[in-house]
């Protein structure tokens, strides 16, 4: 009998498993507005990004706003690599970022340990 609750107990924790790290997960996206020739998104950082996928409008100056709430010290910058941006994010205080959309693409966003990843969508 123990044999059966142990091995319905392992094949859970199995299928949770699985699911965390594979499944389709439903991720906060964003479109950022544009009004006086301007665009902004504020992004949320609390264990993790939200919006995590940021749709900007191509040759439109944008700027998103990061405030950062989680206390991990995972968190406390946010890099964009391909635009050669590495910010750091104080806890509880708004972080501006100003981000060139010249170029049509998807960029990735991340934090300073590579743990927690974000999407910029320029089109």
């Amino acid at each position: 009998m123990t044999r059966i609750i142990v091995l319905i107990v392992g094949l859970v924790i199995i299928g949770f498993i699985l699911w965390w790290f594979f499944g389709k997960h439903q991720v906060a996206q964003a479109t950022a507005k544009v009004s006086d020739d301007n665009q902004s998104v504020d992004v949320e950082v609390n264990g993790g990004y939200s919006p995590e996928v940021i749709t900007l409008k191509k040759d439109v100056p944008a700027v998103l706003n990061f405030t950062r709430k989680d206390a991990s010290s995972c968190l406390d910058r946010v890099v964009f690599s391909d635009f050669g941006i590495n910010k750091e994010l104080p806890q509880n205080e708004e972080q501006s970022i100003q981000i060139d959309t010249s170029k049509p693409g998807e960029y990735q966003w991340a934090c300073g340990m590579d743990m927690f990843h974000g999407k910029l969508i320029i089109k």
